[in-house]
């Protein structure tokens, strides 16, 4: 588990880059799924109702470490596409503080498109992957400040 070297709106910056070649939304679903498999593949003892976030149609697990005051996060999916939607969350908000991930602003979500093109269920999804994540922070930073 290693520090990112780049900052939460550096790695965003880089996720709209990448998006922004592509034209069409077919494309781009086709790089969110590529985002997916590249992700690395969760423990299977993590793949329990305990990481199983509420409030999404597919299964997506999210485990959280907490390691030196940064907060790590491995995921899965059994949805492709879902799949490729936390591995873009793990990419930004893995290895942050818990105060980073609490109070950044996900700008890349709007301006890749990707909330205007999820189903509303997808986008519900979307939404309680990104809670859980804030809620893990938040429980951690209550840890810390104990």
């Amino acid at each position: 588990m290693s520090i990112p070297e780049k900052s939460i709106d550096k790695v965003q910056d880089i996720i709209i880059e990448e998006f922004s070649m592509f034209d069409d939304w077919m494309d781009r679903y086709d790089h969110l799924i590529e985002e997916g498999k590249d992700m690395p593949v969760i423990e299977e003892k993590y793949k329990k109702n305990d990481y199983l976030i509420e409030g999404c149609q597919s299964r997506v697990w999210l485990y959280p470490e907490l390691t030196n005051g940064r907060l790590f996060f491995t995921a899965d999916s059994d949805a492709i596409i879902v799949r490729g939607i936390i591995a873009l969350l793990v990419k930004v908000l893995s290895g942050r503080t818990p105060d980073e991930i609490l109070n950044t602003d996900l700008y890349f979500i709007d301006r890749i498109g990707l909330h205007q093109n999820l189903s509303p269920t997808r986008s519900n999804g979307l939404l309680a992957m990104l809670k859980q994540m804030k809620i893990y922070a938040l429980a951690y930073k209550a840890k810390q400040d104990k």
